[in-house]
């Protein structure tokens, strides 16, 4: 009885529009998988083992310990955290530096050290990551005093 009040155009459009709605979910959720499984999740320099901790000296290739001043939105004192050879930035609870920022992705970038210099690298984020107001397209060497944008926080490389 309800077969007979609906047009056929209407359970067509009704159809054809849950199928959309199917593909797209379906598309999304490949997408989602796709960024997980492209993400480096290893560490670009060796990181320090329990020898290196107990003070046994550092690695050549190791850089200069530097700090990272996290001037958070709305925040008037920046904080300072040290950075480890391998540091993930994210809202993510994993992550090494967490930001409690709505723009920030779970996990947005990674600074790493390579090489004796610290490098940064965007994970796939949605808003992106930016080196003195410059997207990043690549990874990125890193200075004393850059700053680096992930939402709306910025972070100064100090030594």
């Amino acid at each position: 009885m309800l077969a007979d009040a609906v047009e056929p155009f209407a359970l067509s459009a009704l159809k054809y529009g849950l199928f959309a709605l199917l593909f797209l979910f379906l598309w999304r959720s490949m997408r989602w998988v796709v960024r997980g499984l492209n993400v480096d999740r290893s560490p670009a320099a060796p990181m320090p083992g329990a020898g290196a901790r107990a003070g046994t000296g550092r690695s050549a290739s190791q850089p200069v310990a530097a700090n990272v001043l996290v001037h958070a939105e709305g925040k008037e004192k920046p904080r300072a955290l040290r950075l480890a050879a391998n540091t993930v930035i994210g809202r993510a609870m994993g992550c090494d530096l967490r930001l409690e920022d709505t723009y920030v992705s779970q996990e947005h970038a990674r600074i790493f050290a390579k090489n004796g210099s610290w490098y940064v690298e965007d994970l796939g984020s949605t808003n992106g990551t930016f080196v003195n107001e410059q997207r990043l397209a690549a990874p990125a060497m890193l200075t004393t005093g850059d700053r680096i944008r992930v939402g709306t926080t910025i972070l100064e490389l100090a030594r």
